[in-house]
């Protein structure tokens, strides 16, 4: 087993991805759907012999440069793995192309969750349960990927709070580091994070079953729901029963603060729950957004006949509530009162506020995309502190080093990752208009990659974009981008600076 762990990162999560097929196989031919099951049962050994293979050929293998090589095996999975998962895919759906299933697997692995396939029907069960699944790993990936090759480089957003040079690790953990390459450390830390990963999953299974949903449909909901993938299997397959809909915003929570998994990335282990800066910035969310949306009925001057219906109020505030919470974690469910919400507000299509909510993002080091609620507050502590300077030039910040520390260089490395984030958008929405987008269209689908919430697509337009109906070169720029999102532009530019390849 010594010897498997020691393997390049990428044969390791080539095994896995095979033995992966195996499960929606086993579920096809249970109920006799041996058109689905085929291609990925012998996708699966197929695949694992050539694993085996690869495993042989690079026993002896080890990078010299630790930091390159974790860097270039976090990029190469994303490379990689959505063409291994399309191959059984595209076999099993006839009539679409590889570029399609491509681009379904790149949305899945990402946990962007944008789908093709939207017409009742059009896949079958199994291969439902196989875009979850493989939302479901790409979810416990990036909190590998977090934990196991960003947290030691300094990125991911642990630069806010290190006060160090992005791309660079502290001399100690360097050294501890050196002689470890990324299979190892991310075998290492597996045993703490997929444990608590798998139960939580298969806790918010059973309470999905015991709420009334079906149970395909419960498995789907609860892998989405801890990749915030958002995937569903098919429209309109959840019962939409409030008592779903809460235990599914509890466990959303989870990707609001690192601290919630075991084994994370624990910058500022010494701060309270209560005092956790990301927490704090999400309950404000939670609490401005819907109640906004909830006042502006009577600020709106809507009819007079809803002005005094508590049963449509109390609809339209816990429709509102789920929803931010469900964007702002970039899973991207909507509440079946949503429409409720929509309505009692008077907002016809209210995509700005899920647009602004999917870029703030949900925690660092957890599964959500977007900007990160760690780098808003620091910009937002940052204007404060420059607020109250311009009013007493004199004054000292309090807060401690910690707090000094992230209002100044954590700001500021912030910052430049917003910049990047902005030039990003730019470039994507360019790139798009170029083969023949609208710039509405453009901005919504560059920021449903970005931040990875693709259900964005569909519920922030006022009519649904088809992504069927998209070219294959658009597709290829979205799936661009939604890698792009899922690594970080800042790790990918450390990637390609001179340092990393010098060390």
């Amino acid at each position: 087993m010594r010897r498997i762990w020691e393997l390049p990162l990428l044969v390791i999560l080539t095994g896995v991805g095979s033995l992966a097929m195996l499960l929606p196989a086993a579920h096809a031919a249970v109920f006799g759907n041996f058109t689905v099951a085929r291609p990925f049962f012998y996708g699966a050994v197929m695949f694992f012999i050539f694993t085996v293979l690869l495993g042989i050929a690079t026993d002896n293998y080890r990078t010299k440069i630790a930091a390159r090589g974790r860097l270039v095996a976090l990029l190469g999975a994303y490379l990689w793995l959505p063409f291994l998962f399309a191959i059984p895919f595209s076999e099993a759906l006839p009539d679409t192309t590889f570029v399609n299933a491509w681009f379904e697997m790149v949305s899945s692995f990402t946990t962007t969750g944008v789908t093709q396939y939207d017409m009742p029907g059009r896949l079958s069960p199994s291969l439902h349960l196989w875009r979850a699944l493989v939302g479901w790993l790409g979810g416990f990936f990036v909190l590998m990927s977090a934990v196991a090759i960003l947290a030691p480089l300094n990125l991911g957003g642990v630069e806010v709070l290190s006060n160090r040079v992005p791309g660079r690790s502290a001399r100690g953990v360097e050294q501890i580091t050196h002689g470890a390459g990324p299979s190892a450390r991310m075998v290492r830390h597996s045993s703490k994070l997929f444990p608590a990963y798998l139960g939580l999953t298969v806790l918010l299974w059973v309470l999905l079953l015991m709420a009334g949903e079906r149970g395909m449909t419960a498995l789907v909901l609860a892998m989405s729901t801890l990749s915030t993938s958002g995937i569903t299997n098919g429209p309109g397959s959840a019962s939409g029963s409030h008592l779903s809909e809460v235990v599914v915003f509890a466990f959303m929570a989870l990707a609001l603060s690192r601290r919630f998994m075991p084994g994370a990335v624990q910058a500022d282990k010494n701060r309270t729950l209560w005092n956790d800066h990301e927490l704090r910035l999400a309950l404000g969310f939670l609490v401005v957004v819907p109640v906004i949306m909830f006042s502006r009925h009577w600020v709106g001057a809507m009819g007079v006949e809803e002005l005094f219906n508590p049963m449509a109020a109390l609809k339209a505030l816990w429709g509102g509530l789920f929803t931010t919470m469900s964007f702002l974690t970039t899973t991207g469910f909507e509440s079946a009162d949503w429409q409720e919400a929509r309505s009692w507000s008077g907002l016809n299509s209210p995509g700005l506020v899920l647009l602004g909510l999917a870029m703030m993002g949900g925690g660092i080091a957890t599964t959500a995309g977007g900007l990160k609620l760690l780098r808003v507050y620091a910009l937002a502590r940052h204007g404060e502190r420059e607020m109250n300077r311009l009013v007493h030039p004199s004054s000292i910040g309090g807060g401690g080093d910690e707090e000094r520390r992230l209002r100044q260089g954590g700001a500021y490395v912030a910052w430049i990752f917003f910049m990047l984030y902005a030039l990003t958008f730019s470039i994507v929405i360019a790139a798009l208009a170029l083969r023949g987008l609208e710039f509405d269209q453009s901005l919504i689908l560059t920021i449903a990659a970005v931040t990875t919430t693709g259900p964005l697509a569909v519920l922030a337009a006022e009519t649904p974009i088809r992504m069927i109906e998209l070219s294959m070169p658009v597709k290829a720029i979205l799936g661009a981008a939604m890698i792009v999102g899922r690594v970080e532009i800042l790790a990918i530019l450390a990637l390609l600076s001179p340092n990393v390849w010098r060390r």
